[in-house]
């Protein structure tokens, strides 16, 4: 099963321990309707986790992905089960607006937030 969801805005940030990667659809007012939020963490005993929050649904393990595919401006996830926070879903599709912000911030962070899970895709 699989659910796919898509985003005008997408943001990529470091934080101290984390590196992150931000998909938002907004309003016309510039409000946050819908987010999903992926975080690598690197715990202190250089243990790495994924971790995803969707509209304050949080879900994440150091086992979370089987991989990840980037085509074009679709961002594919598959989990290494169904998710209940995705109401079953095993794979879930991201699409983004092609903006060149969007393509910048998706270029650098799919690398470092995804790491060796991200597989394929087009350069």
């Amino acid at each position: 099963m699989a659910d796919s969801r898509h985003y005008d805005t997408v943001a990529f940030d470091v934080r101290d321990n984390a590196t992150m990667l931000f998909f938002a659809k907004t309003s016309e007012t510039g409000d946050i309707d819908d987010y999903l939020l992926l975080v690598r963490t690197i715990e202190d005993d250089f243990d790495e986790s994924m971790h995803i929050e969707i509209n304050e649904k949080q879900f994440g393990g150091h086992d979370l992905l089987t991989e990840a595919v980037l085509l074009g401006n679709t961002l594919t996830l598959r989990f290494r089960q169904a998710i209940d926070a995705l109401d079953g879903a095993s794979e879930l599709a991201l699409s983004f607006a092609e903006t060149q912000e969007n393509l910048t911030s998706v270029e650098v962070g799919a690398f470092r937030v995804l790491g060796d899970a991200l597989k394929g895709g087009n350069a």
